[in-house]
């Protein structure tokens, strides 16, 4: 970045051709590069940051593909042309509807140099908010005479997927307008918002106080990222003239930080997702049908290639700016909040290796493709794409799955945890509006998970002791966690009572996308085989799991009492449905919605199902109940797993149901019918906009004090110290009781303690600062806990409290089921 704003970049009347001069100026470089570097991968990571297409100072292209495949196969450098596609000037990028566009089309000859091609070419338009620029991509002539296309994987944009041509655009002027440019230059300053700086005068960002989990395409009916900047803008306003916000709008507030799930390029259904389909092409043009991407995805199915730019699925006027406008609203709210992007680079969807050479691809892998991170150019592509797509302006990083960065040692035959490469993502410097920082950096890492003994293995600490600023994923928050199954917190106390003594850099809290969705998928069926669900959450299963992943007792534990940065989920927040929600598969989607059956048990009430909004595509299918569509799910779950997912065999099998699919027996084509009907019914329920009104003003208001209690508090992210203190009281006698002593260090603006009791599961209980201090008296290795000074400082909505004593005591509190209470007192 930096380029001089002034420069003419429209390219209107320029004809596409290749600047020989220019052309040879950065050939020269590549070859400076080369020279200067002995090791591979440091000439890599110098070569790859000019890799793709970039708008010069002179407003034209300066373009780069490593190509290896192309040099392996002996194509002929002269058979090697960029294929430039310029559409009309009023093509609508944001528009889901397909419709035939014919784009100016030249072929431009670019310069090999050892196993990449070069050129700067003149004549492409740069994309902008207001207009779609140029598409492009490398194109070849085969021996056979046909012409081949291979895709930019370091794109900043592809409107129309990753599997068309990317888009030429102007990543600098974005950079240039941004709203939150100030918020950016005060990193750099000695102002109050000053954050770490390393060794290398560089600054951290640092971590945040609370977080709060989204996922973008369910965030709004809208579905889009400027849906969600209206969400946030709407909230500044309503702070900024001391306007009371409303319940729903609660559920987003109170947090220094939001995780945006994946915000990449999707893989694509062969058989359903047509954005982009080549018609007619002469040489001077070429006709394709087009559409904005419309796919259900929870995010994590990614491509790797074009992984720099923003999902066009969630961008509704097909701009990257869109990205840019959410983190400027987020940036500028009155208490400005954080943007953590969740990074999934640890793998590639199967086609992924579509789009990608060889040598990027180790082998298949857990989730598709294993990428090969030991490849030194490929190793640092990846590195280059996590740059430019965190300089769109993030102040975090959470590495998906840093479990699965691992590569095979030929020595050992074995596959080892590339450590490494989770080093160098950690040292990858970002800039924007002219700053450079490093991000805060998250991992999810439950090493030596998925290995049959990883829950009791994992210490959840391997890379927070590599790295002393950075965050893991605690025990708690990773996948396997169902706190609807009865005992769930007793048997959980190891994990919990670890967070006390070494949590300060974990992210905490038990609801995000993935436990939620864990939750679903508990057969409530076969209580035999598991802890029976906690009878005293809810009357039935949807009101047991609301209550599992939001109630005042966890929201307290970790808010207002436990180390570490507490993190929720906008949908567990909502108590709206969540499930795993994935349209972008034709091989394995009737397989993955089998998998989902006991959503309907979980998430769906009578009323959902016979309420006109939702279920409308199951319905025409010929379903008239729920009770009849759980019938067909929960044999359709039963049939795939006995018959290993042979789609005929399970069609023959739930035909003798009669089941209200096909005209007569049922056909694989009925079962594809019902799962993609299924994917887009529950992204449709699942949206957050149509559950605004159900929201109660006492639960949100409260759970917007209790995290607020924590923004005045930050000294509560650290670990206990000696003179605090965290237990579980033993025996049980029918609760789960949680309790513990904090004292505001040193450093804290003022003295303070607070007394916390919860009880996290079981019949109602009566806890007082004085039965607590006696309790903990017969602890050898407790403190002493005071008796005296106490006051309420947060008490559930629905705990009763009685008056105190005549001599100044605190009040006894009866704490019911999730229910919890955190007195308070100036020593």
């Amino acid at each position: 970045m930096g380029r001089d704003s002034t420069a003419d970049r429209s390219s209107e009347s320029t004809p596409c051709g290749l600047l020989e001069d220019q052309t040879a100026e950065l050939l020269a470089w590549h070859r400076a590069v080369k020279s200067r570097h002995e090791d591979d991968f440091a000439a890599a990571t110098e070569l790859t940051g000019r890799l793709g297409a970039h708008p010069n100072d002179d407003g034209n292209a300066e373009v780069g593909f490593w190509t290896p495949d192309l040099v392996e196969a002996g194509v002929p450098e002269s058979a090697v042309f960029l294929e430039v596609l310029t559409p009309p000037a009023d093509l609508d990028p944001g528009a889901t509807d397909a419709r035939e566009v014919t784009f100016d089309r030249s072929r431009v000859p670019l310069e090999r140099e050892g196993d990449y091609h070069w050129g700067v070419v003149a004549g492409l338009r740069p994309g902008t908010r207001e207009r779609l620029g140029s598409l492009y991509r490398l194109t070849y002539r085969t021996r056979e005479g046909e012409w081949e296309t291979v895709a930019d994987p370091l794109a900043y944009s592809v409107p129309f997927g990753p599997f068309a041509p990317a888009e030429f655009y102007d990543v600098d002027r974005l950079d240039e307008t941004r709203a939150d440019r100030g918020y950016f230059e005060a990193l750099g300053t000695d102002g109050e918002r000053v954050p770490t700086r390393e060794d290398d005068g560089l600054p951290r960002i640092e971590p945040a106080t609370s977080m709060l989990e989204i996922h973008p395409g369910t965030a709004t009916d809208r579905g889009s990222l400027a849906g969600l900047a209206d969400v946030y803008e709407s909230i500044g306003d309503a702070q900024r003239g001391d306007g009371d916000l409303d319940a729903w709008q609660r559920n987003f507030v109170g947090y220094d930080a939001v995780q945006l799930m994946p915000v990449e390029p999707l893989t694509q259904n062969e058989t359903s997702h047509e954005f982009w389909t080549a018609e007619t092409a002469t040489e001077e043009s070429l006709t394709a049908t087009v559409a904005r991407p419309e796919q259900i995805n929870w995010g994590y199915d990614i491509v790797v290639s074009a992984f720099s730019a923003p999902n066009p699925a969630v961008l509704e006027t097909g701009r990257p700016d869109e990205l840019v406008d959410f983190i400027a609203a987020c940036h500028g709210l009155p208490r400005p909040i954080k943007v953590v992007f969740d990074v999934a680079l640890g793998h590639a969807d199967d086609r992924g290796a579509e789009l990608l050479a060889d040598r990027y691809v180790l082998g298949p892998g857990m989730y598709g493709k294993h990428l090969d991170y030991t490849e030194p150019t490929a190793r640092a592509v990846f590195l280059e794409l996590q740059r430019r797509k965190m300089d769109f302006g993030a102040d975090g990083i959470r590495v998906d799955g840093a479990q699965d960065f691992t590569a095979y040692d030929p020595d050992t035959g074995e596959m080892y945890h590339d450590d490494d490469f989770l080093a160098e993502m950690d040292r990858v410097v970002q800039e924007v509006a002219g700053t450079e920082y490093r991000p805060w950096m998250i991992y999810e890492d439950g090493r030596p998970w998925p290995r049959e003994d990883w829950e009791l293995a994992s210490s959840y600490r391997a890379l927070t002791d590599q790295h002393p600023h950075a965050f893991q994923w605690s025990p708690v928050t990773f996948a396997h966690n169902t706190p609807a199954l009865l005992t769930f917190w007793a048997t959980k106390w190891w994990r919990v009572r670890e967070i006390g003594e070494f949590g300060s850099r974990w992210i905490t809290g038990v609801a995000n996308h993935d436990t939620v969705r864990r939750g679903t998928q508990v057969d409530p069926t076969t209580a035999f085989t598991r802890s029976p669900i906690n009878p005293y959450l809810g009357d039935g299963y949807p009101e047991t799991l609301d209550e599992a992943y939001d109630n005042a007792a966890a929201s307290m534990l970790f808010h207002a009492f436990l180390p570490g940065v507490p993190m929720d989920f906008a949908h567990a927040n909502m108590r709206a449905p969540w499930g795993f929600v994935r349209d972008t598969d034709d091989a394995w989607n009737v397989k993955v919605v089998a998998e989902e059956a006991n959503f309907l048990h979980w998430q769906v009430r009578e009323s959902d199902f016979a309420d006109d909004r939702f279920f409308e595509r199951v319905k025409s299918l010929g379903f008239e109940s729920l009770a009849e569509l759980q019938t067909v799910m929960d044999a359709l779950a039963a049939a795939v797993d006995v018959t290993d997912y042979d789609l005929t065999a399970v069609a023959a099998m739930l035909s003798a149901l009669d089941p209200p699919l096909g005209k007569d027996d049922v056909s694989p084509a009925d079962l594809e019918a019902l799962a993609d009907a299924w994917m887009r019914d529950v992204r449709e329920f699942s949206t957050l906009d149509h559950w605004r009104d159900a929201q109660e003003e006492e639960r949100t208001g409260f759970r917007l004090r209790t995290r607020e209690f924590r923004q005045a508090r930050e000294w509560l992210r650290a670990d206990l110290r000696a003179d605090e203190y965290f237990a579980y009281r033993h025996p049980t006698e029918g609760t789960v009781l949680y309790y513990g002593l904090r004292r505001a260090p040193p450093e804290a603006d003022g003295d303070e303690e607070l007394l916390f009791a919860a009880n996290m599961e079981g019949v109602a209980v009566e806890v007082a600062p004085d039965s607590l201090a006696a309790d903990a008296a017969a602890d050898a290795n407790a403190p002493s806990v005071p008796t005296a000074g106490w006051e309420l400082a947060l008490i559930a909505p629905g705990a009763e409290a009685r008056p105190g004593d005549a001599d100044g005591s605190a009040p006894a509190v009866t704490l019911d089921n999730a229910e919890a209470v955190v007195w308070r007192r100036d020593p």
